[in-house]
């Protein structure tokens, strides 16, 4: 049974059908769903249980409204939205987004995709996702604040640490976590690990701002390895510059590899002799502290070129990794990586390849890491969070990253069980998706119809 098959376009007529305009939301179904379907040909239990219409139907979605007032004592509006996707094996569990762009669309395909990147950490996690369209770019503290406060006025009715944990995600860092959980704790009177991502001097843990750009090099590393391969002296472009760009870019000088770029919604530096250590610490402090813009970079320091407007892809170099946000990789950037002999794509963001764009990759059988494996170590110290939380302690970071590279080693191994081909290539892609749909799966057939 192909993915082209009649009962698979059947199926993805009938996602779309149900979902107008959600564009991100089907693709992300339709991105598992295609490895999916070949999969379950011969388990009739899946099909009479319609497993798969039901993980692609969210068991709820919250829509709010969230009012707040600006320093010049304006009344400003807001929607809020929160996506249970499902929580068969444990509750909900994601990121909240504020970002302009975000939709329920987006949200939707964020919590369909936490879904199975939950269920691949093998940790006990649903699959959830939230947000709102309010932009804290530009904002003063005390704006972000009253905004942090009235989202979660409402949000709370809905989240608790044993039914919906969120945490951080784009726009929504260590100073909107701190807003978030004291007006928690100070309408319900309770200090409980409902939000991770949390600063250490109040139940956060150790390992949690670096985990999502370090396990996606850990699993870059076993990937290469399968190969006799190394990091060490590739070329390596990287896109974005935030919190999982840059300790993605951490890890891999560590490593010795050559970081030779990073990019803003401004644009793109290039760094011809990779960036070094130093100018790293230099760019977080910037980028995380400052909160200031990547072409700032190339004032700084010689040896750096800004291009406005521009994009790592078309830079040569031996691996990719985008960083940033969905669907940053469309086929033609595909094809660029393919004719500049790129051989490993690594997802630290959340789909930021086209499925289109995916097919390129796949057959020029190149390495290709989906973000629901590669970027799976943020949420994964997120669930060892929860669990330090729940016992009222705080484990050592080195215990930590040592949990985190296992975590990681043992998410590669379920998508080379799963993704191995009969010519020897290891398609992660498949991998993933099997493996993180079975454990939901199986768990739903447990439970019966409900």
């Amino acid at each position: 049974m192909s993915a082209e098959c009649p009962d698979f376009q059947t199926f993805m007529e009938g996602v779309k059908k149900r979902n107008p305009g959600q564009d991100e939301f089907v693709q992300a179904v339709h991105e598992v769903s295609r490895d999916i379907f070949d999969w379950i040909q011969d388990k009739r239990e899946y099909h009479e249980a319609e497993i798969l219409r039901r993980i692609a139907e969210p068991d709820r979605i919250v829509s709010f409204r969230v009012c707040w007032e600006d320093d010049d004592h304006n009344i400003r509006v807001e929607r809020g939205w929160r996506v249970q996707n499902n929580n068969a094996i444990g509750p909900y569990k994601g990121g909240l987004r504020f970002h302009p762009s975000v939709t329920e669309s987006v949200l939707k395909f964020l919590a369909f995709e936490q879904t199975f990147k939950n269920s691949l950490t093998g940790l006990p996690m649903g699959g959830g996702k939230g947000g709102a369209n309010f932009n804290p770019k530009g904002k003063s503290d005390a704006e972000v604040m009253r905004f942090c406060q009235s989202f979660m006025t409402e949000l709370y009715r809905h989240i608790g640490p044993d039914v919906d944990v969120p945490a951080g995600d784009i726009g929504v860092g260590s100073r909107e976590i701190g807003y978030l959980f004291g007006q928690y704790k100070r309408i319900t009177n309770r200090w409980e690990g409902v939000l991770t991502g949390k600063a250490n001097e109040y139940g956060g843990s150790p390992m949690r701002v670096e985990a999502t750009g370090y396990g996606a090099v850990h699993f870059l590393d076993h990937m290469l390895k399968r190969r006799d391969e190394e990091i060490e002296g590739k070329r390596i472009v990287i896109s974005g510059s935030g919190n999982v760009a840059l300790h993605a870019a951490e890890k891999a000088i560590a490593l010795g590899g050559k970081v030779v770029s990073l990019s803003d919604s401004d644009g793109v530096i290039h760094v011809k002799d990779g960036i070094g250590a130093e100018q790293l610490e230099w760019i977080k402090q910037l980028k995380i502290e400052e909160r200031g813009r990547i072409s700032e970079v190339a004032d700084k320091y010689d040896g750096v070129e800004f291009h406005e407007d521009g994009e790592p892809w078309g830079i040569d170099a031996d691996i990719a990794m985008p960083c940033a946000t969905q669907n940053e990789i469309g086929p033609d950037e595909a094809k660029t990586l393919v004719d500049n002999g790129v051989m490993a794509v690594v997802e630290g963001a959340n789909m930021p390849t086209t499925n289109d764009a995916v097919e390129v990759l796949r057959d020029a059988k190149l390495l290709f890491a989906p973000g629901k494996a590669a970027n799976a170590g943020g949420v994964a110290v997120s669930g060892l969070e929860m669990s330090q939380n729940a016992e009222r302690v705080s484990w050592q970071r080195e215990k930590l990253e040592d949990m985190l590279a296992d975590l990681m080693e043992d998410i590669h191994g379920k998508c080379v069980e799963h993704g191995e081909c009969s010519d020897g290539y290891i398609d992660y892609a498949k991998g993933a998706n099997i493996a993180g749909f079975r454990k939901v799966a199986d768990a739903m057939l447990a439970f019966g119809v409900m």
